[in-house]
């Protein structure tokens, strides 16, 4: 069963901009803060808890259950052990995985893991307060708007930078979540920026569009070589260098997420209204 007051965040945005390391770093931030977190990765690469396992790569819940099934067992012979593992600040780590290779949909492999979560009442035994869905790319695929679409996501948050692929990637994810919502609890709860090296014209873009979806900039998280040094070695930035820039942005994030419970319907934007503000705001930080 279900705590009703745990709450469950998912991460959203466009592929490669940087959604585990958010979700990592913001984990281990709000652990630190005497939380308890759980992080569960939605991506069949199974790198989302990474870097909080010490750059190992943990079973997933999928693979779990396919060697359960081969032994003529079902899932309910798993065991919270064999897919919930300890990580930095006592993070637990679980990865979904996916489906065989060219088999099955891997969006609906992420909702068949929660729903094995759920079934063992993990999110009760670990006495959660907040579980955090990584969840892969955009909602392009109905797969993975499961989440969304079954109420394990009920607060999103977008991470985009101020490249105007991510915003577009950011805006079809806000209208998802928009058609999504109606028929359900999902609500957007704001923008967190990964920047990659503009800040002054990337604060002004997604501050102009969270206005203009009817949300808000909840982190604005600065491009940093002591991210990428940490991601070599495998563990988190709190961790490898906690008195950097970046992991007093990923405090303060973690801070404005717990502010922030709840959301809102989005009003997505069209495609002219987001060039529009683009240029307007690239004009603007050049003047």
């Amino acid at each position: 069963m279900l705590n009703p007051d745990m709450r469950q965040i998912a991460i959203y945005g466009k592929g490669g901009i940087g959604k585990s390391t958010i979700a990592a770093n913001l984990s281990v931030a709000l652990a630190q803060g005497s939380k308890e977190i759980m992080q569960v990765g939605c991506d069949p690469k199974r790198d989302s808890t990474r870097n909080l396992t010490g750059g190992r790569l943990i079973p997933t819940v999928l693979d779990t259950l396919r060697d359960c099934l081969r032994r003529g067992r079902d899932q309910h012979s798993i065991e919270l052990e064999q897919i919930v593992f300890p990580g930095s600040a006592g993070v637990h780590c679980v990865e979904a995985g996916g489906p065989e290779p060219g088999i099955g949909c891997a969006g609906r492999g992420v909702l068949t893991a929660i729903q094995i979560l759920r079934d063992l009442d993990a999110y009760r035994t670990y006495e959660l307060d907040l579980v955090i869905y990584d969840v892969l790319g955009d909602v392009v695929c109905g797969g993975f708007a499961q989440p969304i679409r079954e109420g394990f996501a009920r607060e999103i948050f977008l991470v985009c930078s101020g490249e105007f692929m991510s915003l577009y990637a950011a805006n079809n994810i806000a209208r998802a979540i928009e058609r999504l919502s109606r028929r359900g609890q999902a609500r957007l709860s704001g923008l967190i920026c990964n920047s990659r090296g503009h800040p002054t014209l990337e604060k002004l873009v997604l501050e102009a569009v969270a206005k203009r979806m009817g949300t808000q900039l909840v982190g604005f998280i600065p491009r940093s070589q002591s991210i990428g040094r940490c991601e070599v070695e495998g563990i988190t930035v709190m961790e490898g260098a906690p008195e950097s820039e970046a992991a007093g942005a990923f405090r303060t994030l973690s801070e404005r997420v717990l502010a922030t419970e709840g959301g809102v319907i989005p009003a997505p934007l069209e495609l002219e209204e987001l060039e529009h503000i683009y240029r307007h705001c690239a004009r603007e930080e050049g003047s």
